[in-house]
């Protein structure tokens, strides 16, 4: 029997930009994990220009973007499945969003799918985002209410037609992004004059971050998969350039020293674990093992 992890995002391209080292470290101990994109990103931009496939970009984004998708879910070695609904874009000025996209849709109809798909993979653990999305996004917050309904209500007799009833034991917000974490690689760009420019960027970081206040209890050592996170981060050739200086400028040798983890807060928990943990696992009972 294996634990499994089921973390639940916007747009393809969010589960490399969070949380990708934890995936492909739990699933190199053989754990399982499946990643949902609640939408298929077709609101976004070609925010890479120089992309290699910028006449299939142009022509059908929504295509490529999925083309994106399985090559970083390969990186990875994840499980992946669409949620099936449309990129909502930002909203407008009057705060309205189109008809039928994701975060117009009502909550009630779009945790249908997220109910399912729990039910069927059996995560033991759930990731999501906070009440604010990470940041306001229409369908970042969105997929932070879908997936707290779907927490309470997967465990429960309704919507029968939906699978026999899965309750999943720990639920995080992602906390890639920290006060913490920038701090660290901050200091540790003083003895490097040449990269003051990533040090102006990061203190800039820090402030906004310092002002979050963010709760984090989990830490995940991820110091193996840098590499792998940044490919799989690549992979999204369309949102991503390769020497994209705010993902890949900050030199790895140095992040390694700085801050080799992946964060997250533990909100809610079936089970007990001491707090603060290195294992989002910690506690987790396998089936047969009650």
């Amino acid at each position: 029997m294996t634990f499994r992890l089921l973390a639940v995002h916007a747009h393809p391209d969010d589960e490399s930009s969070k949380g990708a080292g934890t995936y492909a470290a739990y699933e190199d101990r053989g754990d399982e994990v499946m990643i949902v994109s609640c939408t298929g990103g077709e609101a976004g931009d070609v925010l890479n220009t120089a992309v290699p496939s910028r006449a299939h970009a142009e022509r059908d984004l929504t295509g490529l973007r999925r083309v994106e998708m399985a090559e970083a879910q390969r990186v990875l070695g994840i499980e992946h499945r669409w949620l099936g609904y449309r990129d909502s874009g930002m909203a407008r000025e009057d705060g309205s969003l189109e008809p039928g996209t994701f975060a117009a849709i009502p909550v009630e109809t779009s945790v249908r799918p997220l109910i399912q798909l729990i039910r069927e993979f059996r995560p033991h653990v759930l990731v999501t985002y906070d009440e604010s999305g990470g940041y306001p996004h229409p369908d970042h917050i969105r997929t932070h209410e879908v997936s707290m309904l779907a927490w309470k209500q997967a465990g429960t007799d309704l919507f029968p037609e939906l699978g026999e009833p899965w309750q999943p034991q720990k639920l995080y917000f992602d906390r890639t992004m920290n006060d913490e974490r920038a701090k660290s690689m901050l200091d540790h760009l003083k003895d490097h004059p040449d990269l003051q420019h990533l040090a102006d960027r990061m203190e800039a970081a820090l402030e906004r971050l310092l002002q979050q206040h963010r709760k984090r209890t989990t830490k995940i050592e991820i110091s193996k998969y840098l590499n792998r996170r940044d490919d799989a981060l690549r992979a999204h050739a369309s949102q991503v350039a390769p020497d994209n200086e705010f993902f890949f400028g900050y030199p790895r040798d140095l992040e390694v020293l700085a801050y080799p983890y992946d964060d997250y807060e533990l909100v809610e928990s079936r089970v007990e674990s001491e707090l603060p943990e290195t294992d989002l696992f910690a506690g987790v009972i396998l089936e047969g093992n009650h």
